[in-house]
């Protein structure tokens, strides 16, 4: 039997769910901020829970939603487990820790995406397991990772531009080639840049000529985390030493805290995009300023996640999306660029206020909604029952997606 234990964290300002069998923590929720009722936010499978990790995690999402202007509350969840467990084991975790928190679910209180090592369909069995009725995943919906890639993508067309030069001609590496990682990876090969390293959790590979990407995505389809024992052109390395490479954009896309104050004087990129939440330390990304290395804030790099579902839910296409986060999200990370150089600070320090205003606008915006946001959430309701089709969503929500980001 599982019990649930509810407290305030640390800093007494997030609201910490742990669920306990016996003496273990099997699963942990954050919440960090609430919209409307609700919190939205990842959900990982991790050999072990990190509470502080998850807290910061957790005001990522915020902070993320506040970037984009969405009316959604950041939260972060994780179930103690292994990833590469067969998935009966993997799901019968989700499904006792969906159980534990059922009443937080079926309310939507917390409203849960998949994070690392857990697929939409587990989470799906999770909601399901939680009393919540679920709606099949679209057809058209792309890959997992596929969103965050696109914003990444954007930041980095944006921080070439800034630096003088264009994506096409920059060498690239990628920590981490997993749901996002690849998801970039294929981005960059069409943008024309050269992947020459990629890591997994069992190693880095790299070729200065550039590697295979289309022939990467086929391995990591069929292998998973062994396309690095597979892949035979290229140089195998420590995942460590790929963070150093002489590269021009380095895209952490791994786990938290990759990059540190020990290793930051070391790197010799002359940007950072990242896909993954947190990989670069405060302390790290000071030394990077200090050193005229381009780093981005994660949480505008790979704001997609939320911003690309939450138009997928109101039946926006993958293409439209897609067009929309290069427009969109690229000129506001173009404004940030400009507001950062023009104040001579660290491009964070514009973000962080910036994304934290936006969020409490639109906090207040969300307790007295617009007629449209009204008619919005009420034909995405009726959509999801099946009750009117999706191009009439469509129609009302590409006004306020325009909106957001105007």
């Amino acid at each position: 039997n599982s019990t649930v234990e509810i407290a305030w964290s640390e800093n007494k300002q997030q609201l910490v769910c742990k669920v306990r069998q016996g003496s273990e923590v099997m699963g942990c929720l954050v919440i960090d901020s609430i919209v409307g009722g609700r919190s939205c936010g990842g959900l990982r499978m991790v050999p072990e829970i990190d509470e502080a990790e998850m807290c910061r995690l957790a005001r990522n999402m915020t902070l993320k939603f506040g970037f984009v202007g969405l009316p959604r509350g950041g939260a972060k969840a994780a179930v103690r487990g292994n990833p590469e467990a067969p998935q009966q084991e993997r799901w019968q975790r989700l499904g006792e820790f969906g159980q534990a928190i059922a009443p937080l679910l079926f309310h939507r209180v917390f409203s849960p995406g998949a994070d690392m090592g857990i697929e939409p369909a587990g989470i799906r069995y999770m909601l399901k397991t939680g009393g919540v009725r679920v709606r099949p995943r679209q057809s058209h919906s792309p890959p997992p990772g596929y969103y965050a890639a696109l914003t990444v993508l954007a930041g980095a067309k944006q921080a070439t531009r800034r630096l003088g030069l264009a994506l096409s001609e920059c060498s690239v590496a990628v920590e981490g080639w997993g749901k996002v990682g690849s998801a970039l990876g294929g981005l960059l090969a069409e943008a024309n840049a050269r992947v020459v390293a990629i890591s997994t959790s069992r190693g880095a590979i790299f070729n200065p000529q550039g590697l295979d990407v289309g022939h990467l995505l086929r391995l990591r389809r069929e292998q998973g985390s062994r396309v690095v024992d597979l892949y035979a052109d290229a140089e195998r390395l420590d995942p460590s030493a790929l963070l150093e490479l002489p590269v021009d954009l380095l895209c952490p896309c791994a786990c938290h805290d990759t990059l540190h104050a020990g290793n930051a004087s070391r790197v010799k990129a002359s940007m950072i995009c990242a896909g993954a939440n947190n990989p670069v330390t405060p302390e790290a990304e000071r030394i990077l300023f200090e050193r005229g290395v381009l780093c981005l804030p994660d949480f505008v790099t790979n704001c997609g996640v939320v911003l690309g579902s939450a138009m997928e839910v109101a039946s926006v296409s993958k293409e439209r999306i897609s067009s929309f986060i290069e427009r969109r999200v690229g000129a506001r990370i173009a404004w940030l660029l400009d507001e950062a150089a023009r104040e001579h600070v660290l491009p964070r320090e514009v973000a962080v206020p910036f994304a934290r205003r936006r969020f409490e606008q639109m906090r207040r915006n969300a307790a007295n909604p617009t007629l449209l946001s009204r008619l919005l959430h009420v034909g995405v309701e009726l959509n999801r029952r099946g009750l009117i089709p999706r191009p009439l969503v469509t129609a009302m929500s590409w006004p306020y997606f325009e909106r957001l980001l105007a």
